[in-house]
């Protein structure tokens, strides 16, 4: 459980709150959060139970906010993750990786390491770009989050698909 890069943190952040959209329910089965914390660079062992999926779960949930409010709301929110979950920043090498930094305790379970990562990641985010950088895809049959660091480029849509999509519909609205 380990951190590796600012971007590192808010795609994780990202997509952990996109694992529950209109979308089906991603997160599953243990096994399932096992693929997602492995396609998001986590080195083995990577064991949760079912313990893990639910508490993995409800931080996602706890996150989901940060998209939707505005500045002093997402800013309580991360405030309260950090306060919960994170622990003085230490540097580690432990089994032979490079440095990198820890934020949760050694023994923390996958959900408070994923709720003081994700925190962490998205208060830096939001120092840096505003939370006016983080939101919700405009599309009406989307529900996906999305991070912008682009500056003077306001981004509404989490992909060019959708935004070609609803471009279509307005289109097809207006010239029947």
């Amino acid at each position: 459980m380990e951190i590796q890069s600012p971007d590192r943190l808010v795609r994780l952040a990202v997509d952990l709150v996109n694992t529950r959209t209109l979308d089906p329910e991603q997160l599953v089965s243990p096994g399932s959060l096992r693929a997602f914390l492995l396609e998001h660079g986590e080195p083995e062992p990577v064991e949760p139970d079912e313990d893990d999926l639910v508490a993995v779960r409800a931080v996602r949930e706890r996150l989901r906010p940060v998209f939707h409010a505005d500045g002093r709301v997402a800013a309580g929110v991360l405030n309260g993750l950090l306060a919960e979950y994170a622990v003085k920043p230490y540097l580690s090498d432990h089994d032979g990786a490079p440095w990198h930094l820890h934020v949760a305790d050694p023994d923390a379970s996958w959900g408070e390491w994923l709720a003081a990562t994700t925190a962490l990641g998205l208060a830096t985010f939001a120092a840096g770009h505003g939370f006016e950088a983080l939101g919700v895809c405009a599309a009406a049959d989307c529900e996906r989050v999305f991070a912008n660091p682009a500056e003077h480029r306001p981004r509404r849509f989490c992909t060019p698909r959708c935004a070609t999509r609803t471009r279509v519909t307005a289109h097809r609205a207006r010239n029947p």
